[in-house]
């Protein structure tokens, strides 16, 4: 089965192609990845779920189960570890 590809314009003019209903700009989405910090080491989705939820910061990452964070949109399981890890590092945890 193949899934057809529209052409789509972001705001800023960007050029792509994208066969879901998603509206993210691959070329906006590399502008706007983070160079450091927990944020930059997650997919763009992921990373979306959390700052559209007003995550930005570990300490704010802390005060939510895993099973918070997995029913973000764009959160999925293999992000788990990758945010265990960062918390680990700052002395932090996931909530019970």
């Amino acid at each position: 089965m193949t899934t057809s590809k529209t052409l789509r314009f972001c705001e800023k003019g960007h050029k792509f192609y994208k066969s879901s209903d998603c509206l993210s700009c691959p070329t906006c989405e590399k502008e706007l990845k983070p160079d450091s910090g927990f944020l930059s080491r997650l997919s763009a989705p992921a990373r979306r779920g959390l700052e559209n939820n007003g995550i930005t910061s570990l300490k704010q990452l802390s005060k939510l189960t895993e099973k918070d964070v997995l029913q973000l949109h764009g959160m999925g399981p293999a992000s788990l570890p990758k945010l265990r890890a960062a918390l680990e590092e700052e002395g932090l945890s996931f909530e019970k």
